[in-house]
């Protein structure tokens, strides 16, 4: 029994493009840094930081459904995977946002002064 094997170059380059596209647009947003993103909060981070979450997240989803090919699966493996992988991003956003808030407080009415 011989199997044909589809070739997968297209689609292959098609989500190469689009993940290059998205760290270029992270890369730029890094250099430049817009104002307006920059000193705009959401939930005590930056807008900024907050694009630099969510296009992240946009690729390993990406990557997770191209490269580890779960859009052959079943549903029920997308669902574990993908799920795990929103469960942990809100869990460290969210030890994120209270860590930081926690030391911008100690260092904001202390003593110690800002080193970095």
């Amino acid at each position: 029994m011989s199997h044909e094997h589809e070739s997968n170059v297209g689609r292959i380059w098609k989500v190469f493009g689009l993940l290059s596209i998205i760290t270029i647009v992270e890369v730029i947003l890094g250099i430049v840094k817009p104002e307006v993103l920059q000193f705009n909060t959401f939930l005590s981070m930056g807008l900024l930081n907050w694009i630099f979450i969510i296009l992240t997240v946009y690729k390993a989803y990406w990557i997770m459904w191209a490269f580890m090919h779960l859009e052959g699966e079943a549903a029920s493996l997308r669902w574990a995977v993908v799920g795990t992988l929103v469960f942990l991003v809100i869990y460290l956003v969210f030890i994120l946002l209270v860590e930081a808030d926690y030391i911008f407080e100690i260092f904001k009415n202390s003593t110690i002064k800002w080193n970095f």
